[in-house]
């Protein structure tokens, strides 16, 4: 059908029209050897919308997807807001129990999910990828649909573990999201013709706002991955002359690890791009002996995410880097005082810009004491900035720790562990790990009379957390350091040397 592009939308929600307007031939997705023209997707999003409209979904409505990458992933999106409603894209590795808060806690009306996915809360609709989801989808009206959008309008609700136990959802708006997809245009020079490989998670920000949403929006075609794996990478990358990646640091050092690495042909990629915890310097290198162009850039899912971004001309110049603010946004360095931190010394960075959210959904206290009195939003984060204005991210204010990618609350694993009827006391914190950066350590004190274990520990948490938030270290002892005012010193913890129970690897297969 031709592609009428909507008139009253003007949000995501109107771009699968405006692309198959623009570029209906040109691929806009591959799957598993599959491609999805930009035309096919609008006419596959066109249908799912209407379906979903005969569900009950409408204006701000939360439709939620569930599952790994996967074109139903960016169908259910853009189905979504074409309708004006509010995606809610879940982490598939996260325990039933997880899931099952953000489907409540998001007021979820309708549910577009993975076989594996697990949950127990059933909104109003439900479907599953696979042979239902075609079928369903088939059967929806193909005709154009106009809801009113504005840009101020919330488009994703994207859940960030919390720092006291519950997970918050970060709103970001049609506008943050454009906005976000400006500033990583001009720092990187993304092209009509790009091949971008997507490994990450659509579900985290990154992947979603700094590849697929960039790709779409120049008229490229992105290879969707439905998990990481080095060898179907490396298989991808001649395969369809893959041109651009992004990938969080363990990615891209299993790559460079892998025995293939020395022959791999890499001769179609033009850079690469990392994000999500700080990169070694002997990583970067390894890929500049390649002759590649290895960007990297500091942001969290409440700046959408980008922040700050080292451009590729740099990024032989300031390895290690996170590079310069991103053009449309401000950042800075501050002491408690809020006062600028000169250069060198660290700082709490703060970021304020069209790509901020604008808070917490349904929890206005979070919202509240995420910003500064001036509107400046608060990461949490340390950093230095050199004389010239580059950002390098030393260390983070919250206790938070970031493992293959992915962001860890010990608040959370700690609420969980205490659940166990053995553990009196628990403290968790990050460790260095070669293969993930960090892992979760866990000293617990048990109940007087008790006996506790860390295998039977994690055996106990397997079920409700999701693998990469169970500590991979635990220490049974027979007291925390406390501080005068009876908080736990985790700087000691940290300290303390590496002769934690063995741990047990996590059963994934990357980041």
């Amino acid at each position: 059908m031709t592609a009428t592009v909507p008139a009253r939308n003007a949000g995501l929600g109107s771009w699968p029209a405006r692309r198959a307007a623009m570029s209906p031939g040109s691929n806009a997705l591959i799957f598993r050897g599959t491609a999805i023209t930009y035309a096919g997707l609008f006419d596959r999003v066109t249908r799912l919308a209407a379906r979903l409209r005969s569900g009950g979904v409408g204006p701000g409505d939360r439709v939620a997807y569930l599952g790994p990458n996967h074109p139903a992933f960016v169908e259910t999106m853009f189905a979504t807001h074409l309708l004006g409603g509010i995606f809610v894209p879940l982490n598939v590795r996260l325990a039933a129990p997880e899931v099952d808060y953000m489907l409540r806690h998001s007021g979820t009306v309708a549910l577009v999910h993975a076989p594996a996915g697990a949950f127990s809360v059933r909104p109003g609709t439900v479907v599953e990828v696979g042979g239902a989801y075609e079928e369903w989808l088939a059967a929806g009206e193909p005709e154009p649909l106009d809801v009113a959008v504005g840009m101020d309008d919330p488009a994703l609700i994207l859940y960030t573990s919390g720092t006291t136990g519950r997970p918050k959802g970060a709103v970001l708006t049609h506008a943050n999201v454009f906005w976000n997809c400006y500033n990583l245009l001009v720092g990187v020079d993304v092209a009509s013709d790009e091949m971008t490989l997507i490994g990450a998670p659509l579900f985290h920000v990154a992947a979603l706002n700094q590849c697929l949403l960039p790709t779409f929006l120049k008229g490229g075609c992105s290879v969707l991955m439905p998990s990481w794996d080095v060898d179907e990478a490396l298989e991808l990358i001649p395969r369809h002359g893959i041109t651009w990646m992004f990938g969080v640091a363990a990615m891209f050092a299993g790559l460079a690890q892998s025995p293939r690495w020395p022959g791999a042909d890499l001769s179609s990629v033009r850079s690469v791009m990392s994000g999500g915890a700080a990169v070694p310097e002997s990583l970067i290198l390894a890929y500049q002996e390649r002759g590649l162009t290895f960007c990297q850039g500091y942001g969290m899912t409440e700046t959408a995410p980008g922040a700050t971004f080292l451009e590729a001309r740099e990024s032989r110049t300031h390895v290690g880097s996170a590079g310069l603010p991103v053009f449309f946004a401000g950042v800075r360095c501050v002491r408690p005082d809020l006062t600028g931190a000169p250069p060198g010394e660290p700082g709490e960075v703060l970021v304020r810009g069209p790509n901020v959210t604008p808070g917490y959904w349904n929890d206005a206290e979070a919202t509240r004491d995420a910003f500064t009195a001036d509107g400046w939003f608060r990461s949490g984060d340390l950093a230095r900035v050199d004389a010239a204005g580059h950002l390098y991210v030393v260390d983070r204010l919250k206790d938070m720790y970031i493992s293959g990618g992915e962001n860890v609350y010990p608040a959370e694993v700690e609420s969980v562990i205490f659940e166990h009827p053995a553990v009196s006391e628990v403290a968790v914190v990050g460790v260095p790990d070669p293969a993930w950066g960090e892992v979760g350590r866990a000293f617990v004190v048990a109940m007087p009379g008790a006996a506790l274990d860390g295998d039977e520990l994690r055996a106990f948490l397997l079920p409700r957390l999701a693998k990469y938030k169970i500590p991979v270290h635990v220490d049974v002892v027979p007291a925390l350091p406390r501080t005068g005012s009876g908080k736990v010193r985790k700087g000691d913890l940290r300290r303390l040397p590496g002769e934690q129970e063995a741990g047990h690897g996590r059963g994934e297969g990357g980041p």
